[in-house]
């Protein structure tokens, strides 16, 4: 499948928080991931109602999923064929609010599977 072409206006790089770490057991996958580990963004199919991007460990264990306003871009552009670079940037404890244990780096790639050299934004803290 051919690189699908980033749309106009998201940012080819951006940090965001991952939601949803709490349920289904999936904060037990937190102890284990540290700050630089890859990650691996997976979209919902598109016959699922919405566009949820999934953070998966390279493993295949799910961990949480992207806030819907990335997801809603992003998920429709990584079923056209986009490709990330996903990495854990901050892992947090129990101590820190669930949709700020984690916060990951993404970069979407260009068709040589390079980082893009657009520029960066951080759309969530």
């Amino acid at each position: 499948m051919n690189q699908a072409p980033l749309p106009a206006g998201p940012p080819a790089r951006f940090r965001s928080t991952v939601h949803g770490t709490v349920f289904a057991g999936r904060d037990r996958h937190l102890d284990a991931l540290n700050p630089g580990d890859s990650l691996v963004l997976l979209p919902d199919p598109s016959d699922g109602g919405h566009s949820a991007v999934w953070v998966h460990l390279p493993d295949g264990d799910p961990v949480g999923y992207l806030p819907p306003e990335i997801g809603g871009w992003l998920g429709p552009w990584l079923r056209a064929g986009g490709r990330t670079r996903a990495t854990a940037l901050r892992v947090g404890n129990d101590r820190v609010p669930s949709w700020r244990r984690l916060v990951v780096d993404v970069r979407c790639l260009a068709g040589d599977g390079q980082a893009s050299s657009q520029l960066t934004r951080s759309p969530t803290p």
